[in-house]
C-alpha cells in the first residue's frame, strides 16, 4: 500500500462532522478502483470543509456552521437558481413570514411574462410559511427570471435571501431560471477524425508551432481526401502572455479566453499594410520563432510567444478600416467586462509578472482603485489584449467555417479542460469578492488512485466552488460555455466526471489524501446542454477513470456522447468487449494524449518509460506480464475476427486496432494522429512534472523524422490508415 493510501476500514469522523460534510456535499467515502470502500480521515474532511469557507475545527463551530447552513436554507425567500428539464414541471420552495401575502411572477427571456404559478403554503420553522410552488412545464428553453415579492408584515429578522427585515418593509427576491432540453439530439450518422495536439504539428508556413491556419488546412485535406468528419484539438485556452509559458494546455490561465499564440499573423489582414520594414522585422522575428522543429528535439513556446507578440505589436498599431473598427467595437461590447478583466490581468502581467498573488497587495482585488489607476495607465496595452482577442475568434471561426464548408457535419472540435491555473486571470478573477468567489482557492482538483495513475493525481487547479457558483446563477460557467462553443462543431469535457462530484486536494496534502464534493449535476450537465443546444454542437464527455455507475446512464440519457478508449473496453470478466456490444453513444478511440501512442504499446515500450520515470507501484516484471496479457487478448480478438493476419507488422497491427473501432456502433470514431505516422512518444505522461517533456514534443515519424502538415498527404501510413475509415 503506497504512503497515504492507507485508510480506516471504518469510518473515525465525529457524527457532527459527518453531518456537516453531507450538508456541504463533501463525501466521507468513496469505492476506491479495486472496489474497497476507502474512508477519508477527519483531518482531509476538516481541511476540505475549510476550502469551502466552513470552519470544522471543533465540534462547537462544526454544530454552529451546521445550525447557520440549516437557518439559511429554511429562512431565504427564493433557491438561488432553478435549473430544470423542458417538458417538465418543477417544483420550489419558498419562505415566507407567517401572515405575509407572496406574489410570484417569472420575466421570460424575450421579456415576456407568467404568472400561472400555483401556490400550495404550509406551515414551516421560526415563524415561515412553507410554500411549495410549481414551474410551468411549458415555459420555453432559455435564461428566465423568477420574481417573488411579499407585502410588509410583523416584525421579524430572518436574514439574507430577500425576506422581510425588522423594518417590516416589502422584500423582493429573484433567482434565474433556466429551462435546458430533456436531450440533445443525437449526432446524424457516423463521422471519423484525427485527434491532435496543435501545437505540435506545424506547417512550414507557421511560426515555431501548429496555429489556426495549419488547423484549417488539416480539416480541409482531411474531409476532401479522406471524408473525415472533424477534427479534434486539444485546449486553445490563453496561456502566459509573458515567459516562461506553462507547457500544458490543461493548465491555463483562462478556459474563457483562447491563446493568441495560435495566431497566424500574416492572416491577419492589417499585416497586409505593414511598412517594408516593418514586414522585415516580422520576417525577423518569425525566423526567431522557428519552423516547430528546426532540429531542436521540444518546442520552444517561450521564443514563439515573445515573437508573436512582437510582431502582433507591429500590427495593432495599422489603422483599421471604417469596417474592421466597426467590427472590433462591436466585439468588444459583446464581451464586456469579461474582456476588459482579462485584458487587464495580461497588461499588469507583462508589469508585474506571471502570478498576481505576488503582486502588490493592493493590485489582487480588480475592483480595487489601484487597479482601476494601472489599468488607465496601461490602457494601450491593455486595448492590445483585448484586440489579440478579436484577432484569434476570427481565426478560430474561419477554421470552423473552413472544416464544415469542406464537407465536414461536425468541423472543429474543441476541448474544454478541467480547470485554470491558481496564478491565472480567472483565479484573479473569479477568487475574488466581485467574482463571487466561486473558485475555491484553498483547494486544488484532480483524481484519487486509479489503474492509471496510483498514487493519484493534482492538477492544481482551484475547483469551482459549488455553493457560490450556484448563488451567481452559474453565470461564470455559462459565460464559459457561451465562449468555448461560439467557434465549435463540437466540444469534448475534459473530465465530464468533475460535474457531479470533483476530487478536492486540500493546500498541503498529497493527491491521495483528499475528498470528492458533490455538485448540482443537473444544474452543471444541464447548462452544459442548453449551451450545446444554442450552438448546434455536440457533446462528447470524457468519462474515464472512476466512475459511479449511473453516471454514464444519466450523461447518455441527456444525449452526450461517452468515450471509449479500446484498452479500456472490458466485459464484467475482464475480457476484451466485442466491438458490437461498445456503447453507441460514444466517441471511440484507440489511445488518447495521455496514454501512450499505439506502437508503443504494441512494443511495450509504455512499460519501460514508466520504470524509468518511476511511475510504477509494483514490481516490473509483474507489470510486463500484465500488459503483454492485456495486449495479447486484443490481438487475438482482432484474429479471431480475420482484422489481422498472422505475422503481421506495426502498420498492419495498428490498422486493423482501427478497422475494430469502425465494427463498433459508434457515432464518432478519432484517430490520434501520432498513430498515423508512427510516432512513438507520449504528448504527455500523467503523474509526472518535470521528469518526463509533457506537452513539449513536435510530431515527428517512426524514425524521428519532423512531419509537417504539407507532409500528410504524401505519407504512406497517414493516408493507408486513412483508408480505413472509407465506405467500402
Amino acid at each position: 500500500m503506497l504512503a497515504g493510501m492507507e485508510e480506516p476500514r471504518e469510518s473515525q469522523l465525529s457524527p457532527e462532522l459527518v453531518r456537516l460534510a453531507s450538508a456541504f456535499g463533501v463525501a466521507t467515502e468513496y469505492q476506491g478502483w479495486r472496489g474497497e470502500s476507502v474512508h477519508a480521515a477527519p483531518a482531509t474532511v476538516t481541511a476540505v470543509l475549510d476550502a469551502l469557507g466552513v470552519d470544522a475545527s471543533t465540534p462547537e463551530t462544526a454544530r454552529a456552521a451546521l445550525a447557520a447552513h440549516d437557518l439559511e436554507r429554511r429562512t431565504r425567500l427564493l433557491p438561488p437558481v432553478l435549473v430544470l428539464r423542458s417538458g417538465r414541471a418543477a417544483g420550489f420552495t419558498v419562505n415566507v413570514p407567517e401572515g405575509h401575502r407572496l406574489e410570484l411572477w417569472i420575466e421570460l427571456e424575450d421579456g415576456g411574462v407568467r404568472r400561472d404559478i400555483g401556490p400550495g403554503p404550509t406551515r414551516g420553522p421560526l415563524g415561515t410559511t412553507t410554500g411549495a410552488h410549481e414551474i410551468p412545464a411549458d415555459l420555453p428553453l432559455g435564461w428566465h427570471t423568477l420574481h417573488a415579492r411579499c407585502t410588509p408584515g410583523p416584525e421579524i429578522d430572518l436574514g439574507s435571501g430577500g425576506v422581510p427585515s425588522a423594518t417590516g418593509e416589502s422584500a423582493h427576491a429573484s433567482c434565474p431560471v433556466a429551462i435546458t432540453p430533456s436531450v440533445l439530439p443525437a449526432p446524424t450518422g457516423r463521422s471519423w477524425g484525427y485527434m491532435v495536439q496543435l501545437y505540435s504539428l506545424p506547417s512550414r508556413r507557421s511560426w515555431g508551432i501548429g496555429d489556426l491556419a495549419d488547423l484549417a488546412d488539416l480539416a480541409v485535406w482531411s474531409a476532401r481526401a479522406h471524408g473525415a468528419g472533424f477534427v479534434l484539438v486539444n485546449p486553445l485556452h490563453a496561456a502566459s502572455p509573458v515567459p516562461p509559458v506553462e507547457p500544458s494546455p490543461y493548465l491555463p490561465v483562462s478556459r474563457r479566453f483562447p491563446d493568441p499564440m495560435y495566431v497566424r499573423v500574416e492572416a491577419v489582414p492589417e499585416f497586409a499594410y505593414l511598412t517594408p520594414v516593418e514586414r522585415a522585422v516580422a520576417e525577423e522575428l518569425k525566423a526567431e520563432a522557428g519552423d516547430g522543429h528546426d532540429g531542436a528535439e521540444h518546442l520552444d513556446r517561450d521564443a514563439v510567444r515573445v515573437a508573436k507578440r512582437e510582431a502582433l505589436a507591429l500590427v495593432h498599431k495599422v489603422t483599421r478600416s471604417v469596417g474592421r473598427e466597426a467590427d472590433y467595437r462591436a466585439f468588444i461590447e459583446r464581451e464586456g467586462r469579461w474582456l476588459t478583466d482579462f485584458a487587464t490581468w495580461c497588461a499588469l502581467v507583462e508589469e508585474h509578472g506571471p502570478s498576481w498573488r505576488d503582486w502588490p497587495e493592493n493590485l489582487h482585488d480588480p475592483d480595487s482603485a489601484a487597479v482601476t489607476a494601472e489599468r488607465e495607465r496601461l490602457a494601450h496595452a491593455v486595448d492590445f489584449h483585448r484586440w489579440t482577442q478579436w484577432v484569434v475568434a476570427e481565426q478560430l471561426q474561419h477554421a470552423q467555417d473552413a472544416a464544415t464548408g469542406a464537407g465536414m457535419p461536425v468541423g472543429i472540435v474543441h476541448d474544454l479542460a478541467v480547470g485554470v491555473h491558481p496564478d491565472g486571470a480567472d483565479a484573479w478573477v473569479l477568487g475574488s469578492e466581485r467574482g463571487g468567489r466561486v473558485l475555491a482557492l484553498g483547494a486544488t482538483g484532480g483524481a484519487p488512485p486509479d489503474a492509471m495513475n496510483q498514487i493519484g493525481q493534482d492538477w492544481n487547479q482551484p475547483p469551482w466552488h459549488p455553493a457560490r457558483l450556484a448563488e451567481a446563477g452559474y453565470a461564470p460557467y455559462r459565460e464559459l460555455l457561451r465562449a468555448v462553443f461560439r467557434h465549435a462543431g463540437a466540444v469534448r469535457v475534459d473530465h465530464v466526471l468533475g460535474l457531479f462530484r470533483f476530487w478536492w486536494v486540500p493546500k498541503g496534502n498529497s493527491p491521495a489524501e483528499g475528498a470528492y464534493v458533490r455538485y448540482d449535476h443537473e444544474a452543471m450537465v444541464g447548462i452544459l446542454a442548453l449551451e450545446a443546444y444554442r450552438a448546434g454542437a455536440i457533446v462528447i464527455g470524457e468519462d474515464l477513470g472512476t466512475v459511479e455507475p449511473w453516471v454514464r446512464t444519466y450523461l447518455a440519457e441527456r444525449g452526450i456522447l461517452g468515450t471509449s478508449v479500446l484498452w479500456f473496453e472490458r466485459d464484467d470478466k475482464g475480457r476484451p468487449l466485442p466491438p458490437e456490444q461498445w456503447r453507441e453513444a460514444s466517441f471511440a478511440t484507440v489511445t488518447t494524449h495521455d496514454l501512450p501512442p499505439t506502437a508503443a504499446r504494441l512494443a511495450g515500450e509504455h512499460i519501460d518509460l514508466w520504470e524509468r520515470l518511476h511511475l510504477l507501484v509494483r514490481d516490473v516484471a509483474v507489470e510486463r506480464a500484465e500488459d503483454t496479457a492485456d495486449r495479447e487478448q486484443w490481438l487475438e480478438l482482432l484474429r479471431r475476427r480475420g482484422l489481422l493476419r498472422p505475422g503481421a507488422g506495426e502498420r498492419e497491427t495498428i490498422e486493423a486496432l482501427h478497422r475494430l473501432l469502425v465494427a463498433t456502433p459508434c457515432r464518432l470514431l478519432g484517430v490520434w494522429l501520432p498513430d498515423g505516422i508512427g510516432d512513438r512518444r507520449p504528448q504527455n505522461v500523467p503523474g509526472t512534472w518535470n521528469q518526463y517533456p509533457n506537452w513539449l514534443l513536435p510530431i515527428a515519424d517512426a524514425k524521428g523524422r519532423p512531419v509537417y502538415v504539407e507532409d500528410l498527404p504524401v505519407d504512406p501510413r497517414a493516408v493507408s490508415l486513412a483508408r480505413v475509415f472509407r465506405p467500402s
